[in-house]
Formats: C-alpha cells, structure tokens, sequence
C-alpha cells in the first residue's frame, strides 16, 4: 500500500482517507485508480475531472459502495492528420478540399440519431 494510504476498501487495500488530500499524488500515479467518497467528489470536481482527463479513473463510493465510476471518454477514430500520412504512405491523389469536407459532413448528419433515453414509467 503506498505511504499515507489508508483503509482496507480501495484498489489492491488502499484508499484515500479524508483527512488526505486527493492531491497527493503517489497513489493514483501507482495505481491509475482511487475510491472517494461522494463529499470528497463534491469538495473538489473541478480537479477530479482534470485527473481523470489525464487519464485517472475515479470510483466514488457511498457507505462504502461504489455508486459510480469516472473514467476518460474513449476516443473514437483518427487525428486528420493520421489520415492525410496514410493517403500520402499510399500515394494517393485524393483531394481534401472543400467539397470533400461538405461530402464528410453530410455523412456525419445522416449517421445522427436523436438520443430517446428510456422511459421509466
């Protein structure tokens, strides 16, 4: 368990404690995950979701059950960039102009659906 942790709940026996700060940084840097507690979430969002943007996965737990869990948005497809490397490697003679990017876009928007969450009733 690393220095300073505390508990026996956490991610392989440790856990932040309240009376530590979810600054210390050790602990998540070993492990990529923590438990808090739903007032230690509250206390400080805005640097929880800077951590788990850089990449720290977030458990926050109420009575000691976990109730959810914060985790970097997955990324889907590829940089452009990726791309134009890739048709370049291939000797393409594609075209990236304006009308190419109109064609993209309007893929885009057929490929949209309205989210209908479900009902509850």
């Amino acid at each position: 368990m690393p220095e300073g942790a505390t508990g026996s709940s956490g991610v392989n026996g440790g856990t932040i404690s309240q009376s530590q700060s979810f600054r210390e940084t050790s602990y998540y840097r070993e492990y990529g995950t923590v438990h808090m507690t739903e007032a230690e979430l509250a206390r400080d969002l805005h640097d929880v979701l800077a951590k788990v943007q850089a990449g720290l996965e977030v458990v926050v737990e109420r009575n000691d059950r976990a109730v959810a869990v914060i985790r970097p948005a997955s990324r889907g497809g590829r940089m452009i960039s990726e791309v134009v490397s890739e048709l370049r490697a291939r000797g393409s003679a594609a075209v990236l102009d304006d009308a190419f990017a109109r064609d993209i876009e309007e893929g885009i928007k057929a490929q949209r659906q309205p989210w209908t969450p479900p009902s509850w009733e």
